[in-house]
């Protein structure tokens, strides 16, 4: 298969924030050339009351298939240890697969594009910063959610 770019979001709200997105960035970006946005405070969107998170989108060029994209994001949430027990509640780190270049996914474990990508300013804000002919100012406008640049993860703790 040929390279494109893929994107990742990482998220996290429990433990040693900057060391969960440093790993989990290591983790999915794997052998792949990658860049990564700001990290982002942003307010919770949906679920239980809880801590602001720090965001971030991961872009790598790849040529794996949506299935092993999916199959790092779990690893690196295992890194991170992450446990399921409330939907959308706390967590060390969510890691999601956005895109896979102009690939298309139905198969429930892996939806690409991802369902709720558009919805989520968490997630368009630093996505167009490494892509910004993927998001329209349109999209950021009708996207839920405070985000506010905190700053590079190298410069974050």
């Amino acid at each position: 298969m040929s390279e494109r770019r893929a994107y990742f979001s990482l998220g996290t709200n429990l433990g040693d924030r900057a060391e969960h997105l440093r790993r989990g960035v290591e983790c999915a970006a794997a052998e792949d050339a990658f860049r990564a946005s700001l990290v982002y405070e942003t307010e919770p969107v949906g679920g239980v009351a809880q801590d602001d998170f720090w965001n971030l989108v991961l872009e790598v060029t790849t040529s794996a298939s949506p299935r092993e994209l999916l199959e790092r994001a779990r690893a690196a949430e295992g890194l991170a240890h992450r446990t399921r027990e409330v939907r959308w509640g706390p967590r060390t780190l969510d890691v999601d697969v956005l895109l896979v270049g102009t690939e298309t996914s139905d198969d429930p474990e892996i939806l690409v594009p991802h369902p709720r990508m558009y919805e989520r300013a968490f997630v368009l804000v630093p996505l167009r910063e490494l892509a910004p002919e993927l998001v329209s100012e349109e999209m950021l406008v009708g996207a839920i959610g405070m985000v506010r640049p905190l700053g590079t993860l190298a410069s974050l703790g």
